[in-house]
């Protein structure tokens, strides 16, 4: 009567053998279990045999217990046989609605992940690059690099360090009919403008002091298939005429040379800068800029496809616990909910790192939030000035919570609070 209204589909069962039975039929997002039965009303021990159970049957399932006011110990028990979360009887209608769909959710996201990388492993084994997306947000880079990924087409990759430029344009090019030639990546404003020209367009021997031989550009090197030239906007003004000219012509000359050859070269470049701003300013050739983006995909930050982030962390662990041979299952509740807080202005590059050193100073199955080594504090330096009193107490309560790694009991002492009291502002302001 309380969950459906909700939009939350319920089946209910009056046993635990009947609830065995239903798992094996059906997969679910939650389970919310009594500890007590037919056998007796207060050991609980009937309800810890049945979460032993769920556990060997399906260990990643979240399960929530209910308990009577008096038996927290019995609670903290089931907390440490593999119960997600616990609720008191009698309950508050939307703690409980709160519980169930916030461990609803995180288990979705989990199963969408175990999904992706089966799916990733596809691609691999077809020489796919991986790619985990699944946020609104970047629906639309999906259905761009489905659209232009067959063509010819030049285009522009642009947004911030660490969002995924460089796996857009392995994409891009192993959907076109390319995919069998070369794909050269070069940083194009890293290069030294004393080298850009031999780097991109190649020299003969004898063209300046050290040209001992000659030497292919990157044109030449991807001649029939992609170049990918990273940091566009860098490359110096002087240069980007001649990248201009290879672009309208497909003709070019080696350093030292007279000789014309001629490219066919499709063109794939990315950065962080907003091109079209440096180009009225005057940094960035406007002609360029026409010839680069026939085509522009931009990628969002990860603050702004925070659903991708169970997906990608998941992704990501399992990568580098076979690279490392480490034992480690998951993510534990409050390290997952760290994640989902935090800012990344690193992007995806900072999200696979931290991972990675997480499973590496990990020393049990499960990693937590001292093994990411980050605070959610960096997210946000809130001004109190234009803040509300309701504001500022939400302010207050989600660090105390972060910093009691979401522990109610404790965070109610450190806030002078009463669970109840704690539990009443949690719910007030959706934390």
């Amino acid at each position: 009567m309380l969950l459906q209204p909700q939009g939350i589909i319920v089946d209910c069962v009056r046993s635990p053998q009947l609830a065995l039975e239903a798992l094996g039929q059906t997969d679910y997002d939650v389970l919310l279990i009594d500890l007590n039965y037919t056998r007796d009303t207060t050991s609980g021990q009937e309800g810890l045999d049945l979460l032993a159970r769920i556990q060997e049957m399906d260990s990643r399932l979240p399960v929530i217990v209910m308990t009577a006011w008096g038996n927290i110990d019995l609670a903290v028990e089931s907390m440490k046989r593999g119960a997600r979360d616990f609720i008191q009887k009698p309950w508050e209608n939307e703690r409980l609605i709160s519980l169930i769909k916030v461990h609803a959710e995180l288990h979705q996201a989990l199963r969408r992940a175990r999904q992706l990388e089966l799916e990733n492993r596809l691609l691999r084994a077809e020489g796919m690059p991986e790619f985990v997306a699944s946020a609104p947000s970047m629906q639309p880079v999906l259905e761009l690099i489905a659209q232009v990924g067959p063509s010819d087409a030049n285009v522009l990759i642009t947004g911030e360090h660490g969002t995924g430029k460089e796996i857009v344009a392995k994409l891009l090019h192993a959907a076109s009919p390319r995919s069998r030639m070369p794909l050269v990546a070069v940083n194009a404003g890293g290069l030294p403008e004393g080298t850009f020209e031999s780097e991109i367009f190649g020299h003969v021997k004898g063209a300046f002091t050290d040209a001992r031989t000659d030497r292919i550009g990157r044109f030449e090197l991807a001649n029939n298939g992609t170049l990918f030239l990273d940091e566009i906007a860098n490359v110096p003004m002087r240069q980007q005429a001649k990248l201009l000219r290879v672009l309208e012509t497909g003709e070019l000359e080696r350093v030292g040379s007279s000789q014309t050859r001629r490219v066919d070269v499709r063109v794939l470049s990315a950065t962080n800068a907003q091109l079209h701003e440096e180009a009225v300013a005057g940094n960035f050739r406007e002609d360029l800029l026409f010839r680069l983006n026939t085509v522009e995909i931009h990628l969002p930050a990860l603050r702004d496809r925070r659903e991708d982030i169970p997906l990608l962390a998941v992704h990501f662990l399992n990568r580098s616990r076979a690279r490392y041979r480490k034992q480690v299952t998951g993510f534990s509740s409050a390290a997952m909910q760290q994640m989902m807080q935090y800012a990344w202005p690193g992007n995806v590059r900072e999200l696979e790192h931290t991972v990675e050193r997480a499973i590496l100073l990990c020393r049990t199955d499960e990693i937590d939030p001292s093994n990411l080594a980050i605070s959610t504090a960096r997210a946000t330096t809130p001004s109190f000035d234009n803040m509300s009193i309701d504001e500022v107490e939400a302010l207050l309560i989600r660090k105390v919570l972060r910093r009691c790694d979401g522990n109610i009991s404790q965070a109610a002492d450190v806030l002078g609070l009463s669970r109840a009291a704690l539990y009443r502002r949690i719910e007030k302001y959706g934390l």
